[in-house]
């Protein structure tokens, strides 16, 4: 069915270019070149589109500090790179602290810290708070394996 489709269009198609009327003129298309209007008309336009993403970009970054439904209650208080892809990661939220595993492809909470067990965030030195910070992780490490 589709071959006869074919063959009546190339049929029709070389029927009018042979018995076509050579005194009738065809009105040709006319070829418009790109003026320096037209470009002014492009720039423009470029430069409207990008103030208004910069504009976007620009409020999407004032408007990122904002804490929605108690999002202020949750923070990263430390971390431990275990290898190239591997971290441990201590999480407050609220009044719970949480021990993460993270590896590319899941996240495992390994100990929830509650109570007087909290790590006391507000040492004053980053060195004590990083050997603090693994000196518990080891602790954890090694209570789950005995237990």
């Amino acid at each position: 069915m589709t071959g006869r489709i074919v063959a009546l269009w190339l049929l029709l198609g070389w029927f009018t270019t042979c018995f076509a009327v050579p005194g009738v003129d065809v009105p040709k298309q006319t070829v418009r070149t790109v003026s320096s209007g037209d470009m002014l008309h492009w720039g423009v336009g470029l430069l409207i589109v990008l103030g208004i993403f910069f504009l976007c970009v620009w409020g999407m970054r004032k408007l990122g500090g904002i804490t929605v439904n108690g999002a202020g209650k949750m923070r990263v208080v430390g971390g431990l790179s275990l290898g190239l892809r591997e971290k441990v990661i201590l999480v407050q939220v609220g009044k719970k602290q949480l021990i993460l595993g993270v590896t590319p492809g899941r996240i495992d909470a390994l100990h929830v810290l509650e109570g007087d067990d909290c790590l006391n965030s507000t040492e004053s030195e980053s060195s004590s708070k990083d050997s603090g910070f693994s000196a518990i992780v080891a602790q954890v490490m090694k209570g789950r394996s005995d237990g």
